[in-house]
């Protein structure tokens, strides 16, 4: 009876191992942003982000640290704690909160001469946290383009 607790022990071991090295890295995609709130030193920005995991088993993301350039700038920052699971060979979206340094958002946005352009180059580059197997982060570094007018949608205020 021993013998067969430390077989099924080592089983339970050697699967969890698996996991560690055979794991795909998730594609990390920004689907777009609305401004919270703004002063002369930084914004609140909501940020919707996509995570499309190619593996075949879930994965339980526990939060997700996120640098990200906007026309090859530094743009914003955000820390999440937000538990969600991407189904496996699935996606998720969700939406977290980072900030911005309103000047330098600003002066980057303008000096990218964005009248000419359609498009907007983006980079999230950060890390996912999970307790899957034997894995506790995820490194990811995705760069992609969106349309300049889904960029920045204002949150509507309702009058109190």
């Amino acid at each position: 009876m021993k013998s067969l607790g430390l077989f099924v022990l080592a089983v339970g071991l050697a699967a969890c191992t698996g996991l560690g090295t055979d794991l795909k890295t998730p594609q990390v995609a920004f689907v777009g942003l609305k401004m919270l709130e703004a002063d002369v030193f930084q914004q609140r920005l909501e940020v919707r982000l996509r995570v499309a995991n190619p593996n075949n088993v879930n994965l339980p993301v526990k939060g997700l640290d996120v640098d990200m350039e906007l026309a090859g700038e530094p743009f914003a920052h955000g820390i999440s704690a937000r538990e969600f699971t991407v189904p496996a060979n699935g996606e998720a979206e969700f939406d977290m909160i980072v900030t911005a340094n309103a000047a330098t958002a600003v002066i980057q946005l303008l000096s990218a001469d964005l009248k000419s352009r359609e498009d907007i180059e983006y980079r999230l580059k950060g890390k996912l946290s999970t307790h899957l197997g034997m894995v506790r982060s995820i490194p990811f570094n995705e760069t992609g383009t969106l349309p300049i007018g889904s960029i920045i949608k204002k949150k509507v205020h309702k009058p109190e």
